[in-house]
């Protein structure tokens, strides 16, 4: 029990001097100071400068570029319109062809120069009359070559569409009381020129009211009357 005892009094004498020995030699060390970084301060975004075009509409004024002097040959403008890129030689020669016989023709007295043709309407002026109805006779007058020609009273037909022969045709039409609008018209022309036509009008006693012609109209030309029954 002794040797018991005296062992538990040498280890509480060794702890004691331990404890005495450490807290005496022992310096605690203080901690290293480290200066903190500084904050870098990020700078605010510039907006880029705008940059404005030119508006070439409000200034008239403005120079544009001319072509560059590099360019070799002139720029070929953008056309909308459709082109046949397809034509057919013959066509040309052809075209040509009808162009001189036509002046050939011309020339030699055997048909008409289109640019001397008689294009505007003609008025032949007022007939009054009593009579009931009136008869107009017509013919080529100068050279038959199919000319066809149309009459209209009122803005109506008469007898249709009638040929022209070096003796006279004829037709009738009625008059209505008051004006009444009579017009002839060059149907066609000719396969040596223009229309040529002589007409005479008769009224309802075979008396001759009105003798005269037209040469050299165009197809569609007209020559109109105001007849006026009393």
């Amino acid at each position: 029990m002794k040797q018991v005892l005296l062992f538990f009094m040498m280890c509480f004498a060794i702890s004691s001097y331990a404890q005495n020995e450490f807290s005496t030699k022992f310096k605690a060390i203080s901690p290293l100071k480290i200066p903190a970084t500084p904050k870098k301060t990020v700078p605010l975004a510039t907006e880029a400068p705008v940059i404005k075009a030119p508006n070439l509409f409000k200034k008239p004024d403005v120079v544009l570029p001319s072509s560059s002097k590099y360019q070799i040959g002139e720029a070929k403008q953008i056309s909308m319109e459709q082109t046949n890129d397809f034509v057919n030689p013959g066509d040309r020669i052809r075209d040509k062809m009808t162009k001189d016989l036509d002046k050939t023709l011309v020339r030699e007295g055997l048909k008409e120069d289109d640019r001397l043709l008689v294009k505007i309407d003609k008025n032949f002026g007022e007939i009054r009359t009593k009579s009931k109805y009136f008869t107009v006779q017509y013919r080529d007058f100068i050279y038959v070559d199919g000319d066809l020609i149309k009459a209209t009273i009122n803005n109506q037909m008469i007898g249709g569409i009638m040929e022209l022969y070096s003796s006279y045709g004829q037709f009738v039409f009625n008059l209505s009381e008051g004006i009444n609008t009579f017009e002839m018209e060059a149907f066609s022309k000719g396969t040596s020129g223009g229309n040529t036509c002589e007409f005479k009008i008769y009224d309802d006693k075979g008396v001759l009211v009105r003798s005269e012609f037209w040469d050299n109209w165009d197809k569609g030309v007209k020559g109109k009357f105001v007849i006026v029954k009393e």
